[in-house]
């Protein structure tokens, strides 16, 4: 597999996926719509990298604007049998010391936990969304893949921090985070009903890892909590609601692939955006089209804008009782190529196990083909649960 949509330096210790600006390098968020668009400047996240010192191997593929499973459905990468997510597999394979990525709707995750590397979706609004290629902004955010904790926390304290340009960043200029927390008497709790969704193989894994966790003296029970299905429903349609929104800006009129057919404008962004969106991003945008209309508006989106404060409060308070919680992040140890007419149905079922975490903002790491979720701005909790279980593995 080809893993690059372009590759800038052989030499570079960073890459990072096609929904994140990198100057005059062509950047297309995976989709046919994009063809040939180079930004003239970086991300903020990119910048940051390179004033210290960093330098950015390439543009990884990434399925058509993060919304389906690991990125297999990328406008210009090769299809897959057995799928994987390019930067994850980079990552994998040695050849950059991280990567990053934007979560939108779980795929990195996914695609870290298919890999065997590790993925860390931050506290929303400590990364700086500018200069990233964005569908639904008041869930998606930055993060970081890397083969190990040391090198997530690294990287993550470059690129986190406060930025004017981001209108959703935080006010803190800097964070600090570690992997070398005293783990020994922390709690953690493994959600029944999401273990009991995944396959035989994801069920051992995540034995595994709490039988490690426990041998590292915390304390790990099982429970059960229904909010995380109510949660995969409400964001969906959020996640639809805004990236109908957000992607109707490209029309083929400005940049990126314009339809040689049309006898006048409206027939340009007609046929422009049919030949330039795949089946999944039409489904996506219909959905939210209609979670957004008149007779649709309160029952739908308006009502999981008030399911995203229940879940919030439900979440701080089984929070404030552990200090993570522990989950499959993927029903399956693989994922095998299916029909993109499938991909809506696919994505849903597979956003119960990540869906909260964009819902509401908490940060999220997946290490040992696992996921560990924790309070707002508790990423080194979970960086050095993490860590314990990486130590003990070495």
């Amino acid at each position: 597999m080809k893993y690059y949509a372009t590759q800038l330096n052989e030499k570079g210790n960073i890459a990072v996926d096609d929904t994140i600006l990198v100057k005059d390098a062509v950047t297309t968020a995976g989709s046919r719509i994009l063809e040939g668009f180079k930004p003239l400047f970086d991300a903020e996240a990119v910048t940051r990298l390179v004033n210290k010192g960093y330098t950015v191997s390439g543009k990884t593929h990434v399925g058509e604007f993060g919304l389906d499973l690991v990125g297999e459905f990328s406008y210009y990468a090769e299809k897959q049998d057995v799928l994987r997510g390019a930067a994850a597999e980079i990552v994998a394979n040695g050849e950059v010391k991280a990567a990053l990525g934007v979560d939108v709707n779980g795929a990195p995750r996914r695609a870290a936990a298919m890999s065997g590397v590790n993925f860390l979706k931050p506290t929303y609004g400590t990364v700086s969304r500018y200069g990233v290629i964005s569908t639904a902004a008041s869930g998606e955010q930055l993060g970081v893949y890397a083969k190990d904790t040391d090198n997530l926390k690294e990287v993550l304290a470059v690129i986190a921090g406060h930025d004017e340009k981001d209108g959703t960043s935080l006010k803190d200029d800097s964070y600090n985070y570690s992997n070398s927390e005293t783990v020994s008497g922390m709690k953690a709790c493994v959600i029944k009903e999401l273990v009991d969704k995944a396959d035989d193989a994801v069920k051992a894994e995540v034995k595994m890892y709490v039988d490690a966790l426990r041998q590292n003296g915390v304390t790990v029970d099982e429970i059960s909590c229904d909010l995380f299905d109510v949660a995969n429903t409400a964001w969906q349609i959020l996640m639809s609601a805004e990236t109908c929104n957000n992607i109707s800006r490209y029309d083929g009129v400005k940049y990126g692939h314009r339809a040689k057919e049309y006898k006048n404008i409206d027939e340009l962004y007609v046929n422009s955006r049919t030949e330039g969106f795949n089946f999944l991003t039409k489904a996506v945008i219909l959905y939210g089209s209609d979670v957004l209309s008149k007779n649709r508006y309160k029952d739908c989106y308006d009502k999981s804008l008030r399911v995203r404060r229940v879940v919030a409060e439900g979440i701080e308070k089984l929070l404030g009782e552990y200090d993570a919680i522990l989950s499959p992040v993927c029903s399956a140890d693989e994922y095998v190529a299916y029909d993109i007419h499938e991909a809506f149905g696919e994505v849903f079922d597979e956003g119960i196990f990540t869906s909260v975490a964009n819902l509401i903002g908490i940060p999220a790491l997946t290490c040992g083909k696992v996921q560990l979720m924790g309070k707002h701005f508790g990423e080194s909790t979970l960086l050095s649960l993490a860590h314990s279980v990486e130590r003990k593995g070495e």
